[in-house]
């Protein structure tokens, strides 16, 4: 499920914010965690400033989006206005525009190989800049998705560390379209854990509560929020 077709979809957006707020709120609840230990991430991808001015105006300060250059169009001046805004990178990164990553998000959630570590680690030294860094994973092992296979993660999430010198604060999934998102959900929370991980980038519009259930301390919402696109 991505974010471009998932639903439900409530329109309005400062409503819709509401009304997912509230439904994190309730899977918080059912799990018996606290509201404060999951962030949401409104994604904001495809969307001008004018669409995201009043789900900013709404309360939200955490935005996600899949490309550097569209980001880099668009936040710049957001930011200057709203100085409080936190931005995600959650979609693939390229070696070269670990520069510009770096300079502009907060976090990054698609760590995936060798020459994003190095590029990474150059940029975060260069520019004395820590974004949080997330290792995704490919909990369904398709080849046409980026990430580590899982049973390449414990291996990859210690040359993160080791050779590169990076922090890595987390795993992000994206489950395949096809399937029940909670064994994938499960699998990387089964994989943070004993790699000592605190954080678990998972859940989309459409299962964000059962990864609520599952650990996710960091959702992912896009068309419940802005609809679709």
């Amino acid at each position: 499920m991505t974010e471009e077709n998932a639903a439900p979809v409530t329109g309005d957006s400062p409503n819709a914010l509401a009304a997912v707020e509230a439904e994190i709120a309730r899977a918080c609840k059912d799990a018996r965690r606290d509201r404060a230990s999951v962030t949401l991430i409104a994604v904001s991808k495809t969307f001008a400033a004018d669409a995201i001015i009043p789900v900013i105006g709404a309360g939200q300060r955490v935005f996600g989006e899949n490309r550097v250059q569209e980001a880099k169009g668009k936040w710049p001046a957001l930011t200057s206005v709203y100085p409080d805004i936190a931005l995600h990178l959650i979609g693939p990164l390229q070696s070269n525009k670990a520069k510009e990553a770096v300079a502009l998000f907060d976090a990054i959630h698609s760590v995936d190989r060798p020459s994003i570590c190095q590029a990474l680690a150059k940029e975060i030294e260069s520019q004395n800049k820590h974004p949080q860094l997330f290792v995704q994973i490919n909990t369904g092992e398709e080849p046409q998705k980026a990430g580590i296979a899982p049973g390449e993660a414990d291996d990859f999430l210690a040359s993160c560390r080791d050779t590169y010198g990076l922090t890595i604060s987390g795993l992000m999934c994206i489950p395949p379209v096809d399937e029940p998102p909670a064994a994938h959900f499960a699998l990387t929370a089964k994989i943070a854990a004993r790699n000592g991980l605190q954080n678990l980038s998972m859940g989309m519009s459409a299962d964000y509560a059962t990864a609520i259930m599952l650990g996710a301390t960091h959702v992912r919402v896009g068309s419940a929020i802005f609809g679709h696109r």
